[in-house]
């Protein structure tokens, strides 16, 4: 089955200067389901190359322009898919780990 990913945000901090409440950082959660097992990994990205013109007040700021901004700002999307990937397949196949055995004597 495909994996199905997820982003959710968590925080965004923000300054008052261009304007009131710019959102400079973003703490967000990536999470995947192949639809038996499920796996995640957090993310931050730090916004510092500002516009300006392109500002949105805070209070009008919807969750999937914000997910939009992190998609368009880095090219980490495939390596947070990846890991989720390698995560839900651990689950699948877990690695051989040696284990302590009692000393034979």
């Amino acid at each position: 089955m495909a994996t199905t990913y997820t982003t959710t945000i968590n925080s965004m901090y923000t300054l008052n200067s261009p304007e009131q409440g710019f959102v400079v950082n973003v703490l967000f959660t990536v999470s995947g389901t192949d639809g038996t097992n499920t796996a995640s990994i957090d993310g931050n990205i730090q916004f510092t190359d500002q516009v300006e013109s392109d500002y949105v007040p805070y209070d009008q700021l919807t969750e999937s322009e914000v997910i939009g901004w992190i998609n368009a700002s880095t090219n980490n999307q495939e390596n947070y898919y990846a890991n989720i990937n390698g995560q839900i397949e651990s689950m699948i196949n877990p690695p051989v780990s040696p284990a302590a055995q009692p000393l034979p004597w």
